[in-house]
């Protein structure tokens, strides 16, 4: 009987040991098999919906900013050249002073050769006034031959500030803003519709 509880004993280790072999093999053999693909988790379209949403807000937000800040009338037209030039000589008022009289001459002096510059194509910043002038008796330029003797007046009464030290009176110096302005307003172009 003892031999026969031993079998049995031994009979069931056996067993066990071949059951637990057995998940062991299924285990390692579900271990090896091949990569499966992705598992859908429940809900996942609703983070994708959510985030969607917020981008066509956004983007619609974005639209509606930039419509009104398209026509929202901010934009100012550019100046022309002859507008921007008036406008600098507007900004030498201020100077229009006996104590200040140099630094008028020397503002105006450059309004002007800048514009003639640019306006005509004429080098004029990089000259003395002699050399200026000069240029424009060679020149083929009618319109500013037409306008040598004003210049000549204008040029020389702003070296004559600038150089000379000279203090000019307030009328003197409205009276260079006024030929300065009727000059670039007499060869200004058309302005831009």
């Amino acid at each position: 009987m003892k031999v026969t509880v031993c079998i049995r004993r031994v009979a069931r280790r056996c067993a066990w040991s071949a059951l637990l072999s057995g998940t062991a093999l299924a285990e390692a053999e579900e271990d090896i098999r091949d990569i499966r693909g992705p598992k859908t988790v429940p809900g996942s379209w609703v983070l994708t919906a959510v985030l969607a949403g917020a981008i066509a807000v956004a983007l619609c937000t974005y639209a509606v900013w930039r419509r009104r800040h398209r026509h929202s009338g901010t934009r100012r037209r550019s100046l022309t050249l002859s507008e921007q030039a008036l406008e600098r000589l507007e900004n030498t008022r201020p100077l229009m002073s006996p104590a200040t009289a140099r630094e008028f001459g020397i503002a105006a002096s450059e309004v002007i050769r800048n514009y003639i510059e640019k306006r005509f194509g004429v080098v004029a910043t990089q000259r003395t006034t002699e050399e200026f002038l000069q240029t424009l008796l060679q020149g083929s330029n009618e319109t500013l031959a037409r306008h040598r003797a004003l210049l000549e007046e204008f040029l020389r009464q702003c070296d004559f500030v600038k150089f000379a030290g000279a203090s000019l009176a307030v009328t003197d110096m409205e009276s260079l803003f006024q030929s300065a302005r009727g000059f670039v307003l007499e060869t200004g172009e058309a302005p831009a519709a």
